[in-house]
């Protein structure tokens, strides 16, 4: 069963990994896929697990065959760092040309990344309006055009009687959604955060994608919650 988001008139599908397809524009966005980050952090001696790339690498491709996709849209910081397209092994290089080739492939560019990514194939802007929705990689408080970003990692905590659990998520409000970091090693930031609350200009809800279901929490009530 395909859920949907009704955002800014247009039908979106947030999915389970952590990307939002547009069906009526073919497109799937994604955010914050920060690849090479573990190749980045090595080389200062700090060792992370090292297949960081590939597996982000394999969602998407898994994201893309299950939409049918004809173009993907990064956010940003899709690299850790601007060096990172030079550093990729060969095997990732070569799964990831692959998909620029076959698709209509835009890099947003990141405060990490720069324009880096564009080396790679594609073309990469700072940003861009498709349809009625503008797509950049940092939230604008202040622009009251609907808007699709990155940059902030939400994700959300979810308290029960038996247990806490933290999941990536959409903070989502009247004109913006902030998407999920889709990077393996990417982390996040709690949706609650005063920086988030900012950037969605307006009262918010962190989304969720559960199976056949999207689950919505206000983000208020979690903050008092917390305060509890």
């Amino acid at each position: 069963m395909t859920v949907s988001l009704s955002f800014a008139g247009e039908s979106l599908v947030p999915l389970a990994c952590g990307g939002l397809y547009w069906p009526a524009q073919q497109t799937l966005l994604v955010a914050d896929l920060h690849l090479e980050k573990a190749s980045h952090f090595a080389r200062r001696g700090w060792m992370l697990p090292p297949h960081d790339t590939a597996q982000t690498l394999a969602m998407l491709i898994d994201a893309v065959e299950a939409t049918g996709a004809r173009r993907l849209v990064c956010l940003g910081d899709s690299f850790h760092d601007r060096h990172g397209p030079g550093r990729m092994p060969d095997a990732a290089r070569g799964a990831l040309t692959r998909m620029i080739a076959s698709l209509d492939w835009w890099w947003i560019t990141g405060n990490h990344d720069d324009a880096s990514a564009g080396t790679l194939g594609g073309r990469a802007v700072a940003e861009v309006q498709l349809g009625p929705l503008m797509l950049r990689h940092e939230a604008e408080p202040g622009d009251i055009q609907p808007e699709i970003s990155g940059h902030f990692h939400p994700k959300v905590r979810i308290a029960t009687r038996l247990r806490a659990i933290t999941r990536r998520c959409f903070a989502v409000s009247g004109t913006k959604i902030i998407m999920p970091a889709y990077g393996a090693l990417a982390g996040g930031l709690d949706c609650g955060d005063p920086a988030i609350a900012r950037a969605l200009a307006g009262p918010g809800a962190a989304v969720v994608r559960e199976g056949s279901h999207l689950l919505s929490f206000p983000i208020a009530a979690l903050q008092t919650a917390d305060l509890a």
